[in-house]
């Protein structure tokens, strides 16, 4: 591991001050520190945050909940209000990684992380998102695990979290500190970005800007929801793909409906053709067929990981289904 210094804020306003160039915050470390020691990350200072007062989970003006950034993700998922309110939420964030890792992982962290192709993280392989310039391994080597969607010549990888995929779904907001100490809010929609040709920026955040919270809307499916992880074991694994559905049901029409993939693309991929189709019809396997053929039609695959196709609309329908029977 590369020599590096340490330095614990104590407030958001050091956390900003001390923030350069070559500086990362540090929340858990789940992460970061992996990376560290693979020499992929090579911060010249660290600055924990983790003493900063983002730890609260609060109501916000808009009827839904604030989680704080600091909090860990055991602490969030298992959150009475959040388990009753968002179980969506809480049931993709109880999916990911291993109770050891979630009671040290925090919500910002999460929604940083990046991603597991294997071409990022051996240093002795050409990666456009570790060294500019250096050439996707992947596009031409083994690529059955990567993205299907939104990827460019220069990156083919895809985004690890769960977390993220039932933020997308729900449409939930984050807010971030400026360096200038002023604060600003971001769609979770346009937190993170394709990779276009500069894979190396995972979201579009400015550097030194720190996520403090996650506003989540005024909840809307608390009754129809399920978070479909579909992975190569049953134990702690990485999704090959996965659905976060909600749904929102009256009169026996779907009047809400909240989607997005995981494992598909270099961002929580949004479901938004098949939500708009859905949107007064009944639910049924028919429309959740016809939903997921046309969210899928889009899809651009490699020759090895053409089966993320089939497999997608399977998962979308066994996802809405699930969702829609959860309480019928």
């Amino acid at each position: 591991m590369r020599p590096f210094t340490y330095t614990s804020a104590e407030n958001k306003e050091q956390a900003l001050q001390a923030f350069t160039a070559t500086s990362h915050y540090l929340g858990g470390g789940t992460n970061l520190v992996d990376l560290m020691k693979e020499n992929v990350e090579r911060p010249d200072q660290l600055i924990d945050v983790n003493n900063l007062d983002y730890k609260k989970i609060t109501s916000n003006e808009n009827g839904g909940l604030t989680l704080g950034a600091m909090l860990s993700n055991s602490e969030t998922a298992n959150n009475k209000q959040v388990r009753t309110n968002y179980p969506l939420l809480s049931m993709a964030m109880l999916s990911a990684a291993t109770a050891q890792i979630r009671n040290m992982a925090s919500n910002g962290g999460n929604l940083l992380q990046r991603t597991r192709c294997p071409y990022f993280f051996e240093v002795s392989m050409p990666c456009n998102k570790r060294e500019p310039g250096s050439g996707c391994g992947a596009l031409n080597g083994m690529n059955a695990l990567h993205a299907i969607f939104g990827y460019s010549d220069s990156c083919i990888a895809t985004n690890p979290s769960d977390m993220c995929v039932a933020l997308a779904a729900i449409g939930a907001t984050v807010e971030v500190q400026k360096p200038d100490g002023t604060s600003r809010m971001i769609e979770f929609t346009d937190l993170h970005r394709l990779p276009g040709d500069q894979p190396e920026k995972d979201t579009t955040l400015i550097p030194g800007e720190l996520i403090t919270a996650i506003h989540l809307p005024k909840p809307e499916f608390s009754d129809h929801y399920y978070y479909l992880k579909i992975r190569e074991r049953s134990s702690y694994a990485f999704a090959l793909l996965s659905v976060a559905a909600g749904l929102q049901v009256e009169s026996g029409v779907i009047n809400k409906v909240g989607l997005a993939m995981g494992g598909v693309a270099h961002i929580p991929w949004k479901l938004t053709k098949a939500e708009e189709f859905l949107v007064g019809k009944k639910p049924n396997q028919s429309n959740f067929e016809a939903a997921a053929a046309l969210e899928m039609k889009d899809a651009k695959p490699f020759e090895a990981n053409k089966w993320k196709v089939d497999m997608g609309k399977n998962a979308i329908v066994r996802a809405l289904t699930q969702a829609y029977e959860r309480e019928v």
